[in-house]
């Protein structure tokens, strides 16, 4: 598993982490979602790495940005976070 944690901007409100995390689980094959409007950031738990122009292509329809992804064995304690 690929824990992969992705800035994103223009995320505002919880309805905006909502949708992003509604646009990531349609486009990818993803275990985990979660987004934080508050950081500005979304993490995926993934069986591939994903990069940021894979995210920032779908995000963009929405009006939000990819601005940066880090990507990183998911450990166990990630499940934790969701």
């Amino acid at each position: 598993m690929i824990m992969t944690t992705a800035k994103i901007d223009g995320m505002m409100c919880s309805m905006c982490e909502s949708h992003v995390n509604d646009m990531i689980r349609k486009n990818f094959k993803v275990r985990k979602v979660t987004s934080s409007h508050r950081k500005n950031e979304a993490y995926i738990v993934s069986e591939e790495p994903l990069t940021k122009e894979q995210l920032d292509k779908v995000l963009e329809t929405m009006g939000y940005r990819c601005l940066s992804v880090r990507t990183e064995p998911a450990k166990k304690s990630f499940f934790g976070l969701f």
